[in-house]
């Protein structure tokens, strides 16, 4: 070996273990240089030939055998390759499929772009066969692609460091037909070809360029760091590598264990893929089709088959870019309610990633954001660099970008279904509305916030018909639209359920003025709209803050209205009230925004105080938990109970104390505060006692 092959070998293996990327057409420049060893070269390097079951006994030598030295520490490269750069050992056969691929397309170019007389055997079917030979524990992989010559032999595949594919792609980089030719070669890898050492001992190729009098050559190596090359009879155009398999790799001998490899890597590769003589890649990658081509069976069948599932798909989103990324997609959203492993946040998102119809990683973390793990499909880009195993994707800005791209396509396609399929999208909602929610409080970006918040849906104080029968759900949008541009505030309020809401203390005022309130029955809604902030310039306001902010202003009112309780004895009520509820509340005042309660808790942001009794009040002290909490008890003057205890804190001091305290916990109930519930049944039942004492 020349002491430059050697110096890129030490290249090579410098950018391997720095990880440094440079790019070219979408491949890392590590890759295109190490793909040249075996791989990509090999890539153009697997061409075909006729099989046998033993390739050395079937042809004499035609010519002496060479033997060369790889280069230097060659072996060690194979150390790495089978120990390190792959966590699957089945992807050898994915990296040979490719090569295999990208020789026929090399051919498919070169049959277009010369003349008859410089190609030999044009007619020929281009296609990958591979066998598996039980007894003989070998596997044998064959096309029909652009082959190789003694020269290419020597340089694709006992040079380490050197790329064909890259050849070839630099040759024609100014040709007319380059862009749609190099669209189609899958190889950026010079590994691909020496994945076969993960399972082999042995390697043999055979090949015979598709150049006229093109003689067929035999490679063989063991790779413990030589390899021969002699000329052989009865070579077929392209490329055969012969693989004699490991003892404990000899499951790759059999036909349904490569089956299940194709069908997972390669089952959408362009050429037919022909396992002991039966095509194998039999589903067509949908992607890459005209949409308007495509019949509903297509989309339901292939659907089961990315996701796995037996239902079918509620929306599909076939998409379709060039700029600013090259992107092909379909994205399915699943008609049937999440599972279990779904709503964890633990799960990996169901979209597969493709470059050029060969698999990539069929989970793709960062693909999608987390929020969107429901939709299943697959994004097939061509400009996705890679790294050497094409497991871990090395460029993460890249990543991000093709991220951003189709996670904003995805949210501007179910706002198109919300208005072009209201009732379709209403059911999608019910059951997939908690993404959507996570997605609002998991982004940092605002802008995108804002676009996830036009496709929720509340209940609201107007979403009734005239005979009482309830009417869709509302949007922010409508909202928006409905109180016009002069309300700066969208109301909400938190209640479990509608009759609760509409029955709530902290809705009586705004009922009162006929304010559109939204109403929101999942305990999370509230910590979403709260997140989210505001929603085309205007607040996202809860009403009991609304209502706290409110008592503000209003606190220094003389006139507290008819029926109500004098000034001067609120003046002695609610310093009693205040020394009562010691500990347990801030403040006591009065409030004139109740009719038909008697008092109301308020605290300053209460979807944080309720989240914070939710999950975290039981590690806190009670005194501790009410001083975090700071609540305000607003008292209605005018209702009788708080008349009666006006009077009672004189004519009876003991029932005046047990009625202050289940009013308080009653408040603390109706607030969603309290810790547990049933601790009132020792106070309501020592009131109850001492109420029916005089019976």
């Amino acid at each position: 070996m020349s002491m430059r092959a050697f110096g890129v070998l030490g290249q090579a293996r410098n950018v391997c273990r720095l990880g440094v990327t440079l790019r070219y057409r979408g491949a890392s420049a590590l890759s295109l240089a190490l793909r040249n060893q075996h791989g990509p070269a090999a890539i153009s390097v697997f061409p075909a030939r006729r099989f046998a079951t033993d390739p050395k006994a079937q042809t004499p030598v035609e010519g002496t055998v060479d033997k060369h030295e790889f280069q230097a520490e060659t072996r060690q490269l194979l150390d790495i390759v089978a120990r390190s750069l792959y966590s699957d050992h089945e992807v050898f056969v994915r990296e040979l499929i490719s090569n295999a691929s990208d020789a026929l397309e090399k051919f498919r170019y070169t049959a277009l772009s010369t003349a008859e007389s410089e190609l030999s055997g044009k007619d020929r079917a281009l296609e990958i066969r591979i066998t598996t030979d039980k007894p003989q524990m070998q596997l044998i992989i064959q096309d029909t692609g652009i082959g190789m010559t003694r020269e290419e032999l020597i340089s694709n595949l006992g040079t380490i460091a050197r790329s064909g594919s890259k050849q070839f792609l630099e040759k024609m980089k100014h040709e007319q037909q380059a862009a749609e030719a190099s669209s189609n070669i899958i190889g950026q890898f010079g590994v691909g070809f020496y994945s076969a050492f993960i399972v082999a001992n042995r390697v043999e190729v055979y090949t015979r360029a598709a150049t006229p009098n093109a003689p067929g050559l035999r490679w063989s190596t063991d790779g413990s760091g030589s390899y021969e090359i002699e000329e052989v009879k009865d070579v077929d155009f392209g490329t055969k590598i012969v693989l004699h398999l490991k003892t404990d790799c000899r499951e790759y001998s059999d036909e349904d264990r490569i089956k299940s490899v194709i069908k997972k890597y390669s089952n959408f590769v362009g050429s037919p893929i022909l396992l002991n003589g039966k095509q194998a890649n039999e589903i067509k990658p949908l992607w890459l089709l005209d949409p308007q081509s495509i019949t509903k069976d297509q989309h339901q069948d292939f659907y089961r088959f990315i996701s796995n599932s037996f239902d079918l798909p509620r929306f599909t989103l076939h998409y379709n870019a060039d700029v600013p990324l090259s992107i092909h997609a379909i994205l399915y959203f699943p008609e049937g309610k999440p599972g279990l492993f779904e709503m964890s946040r633990d799960g990996n998102t169901g979209v597969a990633l493709y470059t050029r119809k060969v698999l990539i990683q069929s989970k793709t973390e960062h693909l999608l954001p987390k929020w969107l793990r429901f939709v299943k499909g697959v994004v097939d880009s061509e400009d996705i660099p890679l790294n050497l195993s094409r497991e871990l994707l090395q460029n993460s800005a890249l990543i991000r970008k093709l991220s951003s791209v189709i996670t904003t396509r995805v949210i501007r396609f179910l706002q198109e279904r919300a208005k072009k399929q209201p009732e379709e999208y209403e059911a999608f909602y019910r059951d997939y509305g908690l993404f959507l929610k996570e997605g609002i409080v998991t982004s940092n970006d605002n802008a995108e916030k804002e676009e996830i918040a036009k496709l929720l849906r509340f209940d609201s104080s107007k979403s009734t018909e005239a005979d009482g029968t309830s009417a869709h759900r509302m949007s922010l949008e409508e909202y928006s639209k409905i109180v016009g541009p002069e309300q700066k505030n969208i109301y909400y309020l938190a209640a479990p359920n509608r009759v609760l809401a509409e029955s709530s203390p902290y809705y009586e005022s705004l009922k009162k003025r006929n304010e559109l309130v939204l109403f929101c029955y999942e305990a999370y809604d509230e910590l979403v709209l709260m997140q989210l902030g505001k929603f085309k310039n205007k607040n996202l306001v809860s009403v009991e803050k609304e209502m706290r902010e409110d008592s503000k202003d209003t606190a220094s009112l003389s006139d507290l209205g008819e029926g109500s309780l004098a000034r001067s004895e609120l003046d002695t009520l609610i310093p009693y009230l205040q020394d009562e509820l010691k500990g347990q509340v801030v403040k006591v005042k009065t409030t004139t925004r109740l009719d038909s309660h008697p008092c109301v808790i308020t605290v300053e942001e209460m979807a944080a105080a309720r989240h914070f009794i939710r999950t975290q009040s039981h590690q806190v002290p009670e005194e501790n938990r009410f001083a975090l909490l700071q609540p305000e008890l607003e008292i209605n003057p005018k209702h009788p109970i708080i008349k009666k205890l006006n009077s009672l804190r004189v004519s009876d001091p003991e029932l005046a104390q047990l009625i202050t305290k289940q009013l308080f916990a009653n408040a603390m109930v109706g607030a969603g505060l309290a810790e547990d519930p049933r601790m009132l049944l020792t106070n309501m039942n020592n009131l109850l006692t001492k109420a029916l004492e005089k019976y």
